[in-house]
């Protein structure tokens, strides 16, 4: 067997290859990760402070605008060191460690939707047992379940990715490290890695993916009921658009985490991980969040609150 040079170090290829867009590119990312750390900010400030929002709605909300917050600090500040100073090299222990938590908070953020799509079907098709079934102690119990089974999803991909060596090519075909991109450049034999990538996610993802679609099915069936036609429609863009997110988030995801093993580098490859990475965390605070009347209203009291304190 011919001797292989084993690499301590791998290299980002980046957003782009031109010089000329790397500067318009970092502003605009900037301006992106500003806003959607600032946003969901905002939604976890509100909602710790507000009494009036300690409901297990938003409790749902406030992980989930956590989850965005920690996805996007994971990869953006990255790729925006990247973009300005021109410096790809990552180094194995680095990319893991990115790769460890990325895979974390995006798994929670799929187990998590589910989680709220059973909440919001329990609000409207059961109103009167809601307040019951969701119990402060089963909100809990759900996110902890969440993360729990998330941590343990992540743990079981990283033993696996941990024992990849890399000796031919180390340029990672993306802006940050995720596990699709190091099996199509490790030298070993990620075959196993591949398997549990399609076997666990399809699981866990698909499991997740039916239940948030069982729960919006029956939310549909119980919103065509509604006689007052304004409530309806009300009810009905509120679920469209959650399910917009839904689509995005596992479209893009399964795009990129469905195909570990395929060999082609396509551009677009990298556009579609922006989109779960980048967009995804600006686009959830404004669909689940911003358009909600009690968070806009908590957010007109607090302002007029500080206004008055100020004078």
């Amino acid at each position: 067997m011919e001797n292989q040079t084993i690499f301590k170090e791998l290299f980002l290829s980046g957003l782009s290859d031109l010089a000329a867009l790397q500067f318009p590119l970092f502003l605009s990312f900037l301006l992106i990760y500003l806003l959607t750390l600032i946003w969901n900010l905002l939604i976890i400030g509100l909602i710790v402070t507000d009494s009036h929002l300690h409901v297990p709605m938003y409790f749902f909300l406030g992980i989930l605008a956590s989850l965005d917050f920690c996805t996007s600090s994971v990869s953006v500040p990255r790729m925006l060191f990247d973009l300005h100073t021109n410096k790809k090299e990552i180094t194995i222990t680095a990319c893991m460690t990115q790769v460890f938590f990325f895979l974390l908070f995006i798994t929670s953020e799929a187990f998590l939707l589910a989680a709220m799509s059973y909440d919001r079907y329990m609000a409207i098709c059961h109103p009167l047992r809601y307040t019951q079934i969701m119990s402060w102690k089963v909100c809990v119990q759900l996110v902890s379940f969440v993360l729990c089974l998330s941590f343990t999803y992540t743990l079981v991909h990283m033993v696996y990715a941990l024992k990849l060596t890399f000796c031919a090519s180390v340029i990672i075909e993306s802006f940050f490290c995720d596990l699709p991109q190091l099996f199509k450049i490790s030298c070993s034999d990620s075959s196993i890695n591949i398997l549990l990538m399609l076997l666990l996610g399809g699981l866990f993802s698909g499991g997740s993916l039916i239940l948030t679609f069982l729960s919006y099915i029956n939310i549909f069936k119980i919103v065509m009921k509604i006689q007052i036609k304004g409530k309806r429609s009300k009810v009905f863009s509120t679920c469209t658009s959650h399910l917009t997110v839904v689509f995005m988030f596992y479209g893009s995801g399964s795009f990129n985490y469905f195909q570990p093993n395929a060999n082609h580098h396509y551009t677009g490859d990298k556009w579609v991980a922006v989109c779960y990475t980048v967009i995804l965390p600006l686009l959830n605070p404004l669909i689940y969040s911003l358009r909600n009347q009690d968070i806009r209203t908590a957010f007109r009291d607090t302002l007029l609150k500080k206004t008055f304190q100020a004078k």
